[in-house]
């Protein structure tokens, strides 16, 4: 049954080819000066780093830079953002690139207005103040960050990965050209990354109709067309199902009228990423389908017809096979998705072991989302600890 919800989506999202030009209009009465972030050279390649810079100057902008932004974004890196808004007064940002780029300039803006170490705002977020305005042009399809108030930042020296909130862009433009340039394997990593936001909010304990519908729709169109943008890199109507899909992943959408999720494959994902630096939807891809194991073991009765459900009604299995069949078969074909993506299934290929599993278990517990013992099958620390060792 449909349960209460509260949902504010106050970012302008522009969908479409060629609408990088709007920039112009959208920043107006914002300021003069700007922070440009981005990451390496991709956004240089394609041209997207010649046409913001343009737009900036004809605009009268005053631009100062703040490049090198790294996936799985370093607190390092906002730091140095923020002293440079701070020394030079800086208006506003504009974020191009990927997720990634984005987390870290939401974190400078919220930053921007404290008198403190920005990690502070990461571990209190109850300390942050006025943010800057943020306005993006995203690259990739995967976080969703373009439409999400959050933003995930990882400190390598005490080896957390956690988030900043309510920093939602003023708005965000998605064109999908941008990312037919993106290398296979992030596109893949982006697919999983959508697919696992995704689940996080519909194997809950109670939905709607309506949300699950919403849910199981971004499921068929990520996973029917994610196989063909890999196919067809240029594939326009591909690029663009997946990039439309991916901007709903964490904006609250698929979650109305549904159980509260504690959203437990990020939480031991994000743990993973902050140990080893793994990509974040590579190890989404890895986890999932153990925690799905996990749940159909510890909590056969309350997970079992969702999973026959999603196999039914998104994979396609045949409903006359029955629950307990079609559960198991959903799984195992959600792992074999994960495979034809050339995502492999084990930890160890990235050189992990259980040597931190204790740690890393605990800290997901005390540090991430929400009561894992009221996920959709309870989690506890032994609990993340199997799934982390059946994923090796």
């Amino acid at each position: 049954m449909i349960q209460s919800y509260d949902l504010y989506l106050p970012t302008h999202l522009i969908f479409g080819k060629g609408r990088v030009t709007e920039l112009a209009r959208l920043i107006k009465g914002y300021g003069s000066k700007v922070l440009l972030t981005y990451g390496g050279g991709s956004v240089k390649r394609i041209g997207l780093y010649d046409t913001v810079r343009k737009i900036l100057h004809q605009e009268g902008c005053t631009v100062f830079e703040l490049s090198g932004i790294a996936p799985n974004p370093k607190i390092e890196s906002v730091r140095e953002g923020v002293r440079i808004v701070k020394e030079n007064g800086i208006d506003f940002i504009v974020a191009i690139g990927g997720g990634s780029v984005l987390d870290c300039s939401k974190a400078i803006a919220c930053g921007a207005g404290y008198y403190g170490d920005p990690w502070d705002l990461v571990i209190h977020r109850d300390r942050i103040g006025k943010k800057l305005p943020v306005f993006d042009v995203i690259t990739m399809a995967a976080t969703g960050s373009e439409y999400d108030g959050a933003g995930v930042i990882t400190n390598d020296e005490t080896k957390e990965k956690l988030s900043v909130g309510g920093c939602f862009p003023v708005a965000s433009i998605l064109d999908p050209t941008y990312t037919m340039t993106v290398p296979a394997k992030q596109t893949a990593a982006g697919v999983s990354d959508i697919i696992s936001h995704t689940f996080e909010q519909y194997f809950v304990a109670e939905g709607s109709m309506l949300s699950d519908g919403i849910c199981e729709s971004m499921l068929k169109t990520v996973m029917h067309f994610g196989p063909i943008a890999l196919r067809e890199p240029d594939n326009f109507e591909a690029r663009g199902e997946i990039f439309a899909a991916s901007s709903f992943g964490c904006c609250g959408l698929l979650a109305l009228g549904r159980t509260k999720s504690a959203w437990p494959c990020h939480g031991i994902e994000h743990e993973l990423s902050a140990w080893y630096d793994i990509t974040h939807g590579v190890g989404l891809a890895i986890i999932t389908p153990h925690w799905m194991r996990y749940c159909l073991e510890h909590n056969h009765a309350a997970v079992a017809p969702k999973f026959a459900q999603y196999g039914v009604n998104v994979l396609g299995l045949n409903p006359a096979d029955g629950v307990d069949v079609n559960a198991e078969k959903a799984i195992e074909q959600t792992a074999d998705f994960f495979r034809s993506l050339g995502i492999t299934q084990t930890l160890r290929d990235f050189g992990i072991d259980d040597t931190h599993f204790g740690e890393m278990a605990d800290h997901v517990l005390t540090a991430w989302f929400g009561d894992y013992s009221k996920s959709f099958a309870p989690i506890d620390r032994a609990g993340i600890i199997e799934i982390l060792t059946s994923s090796l």
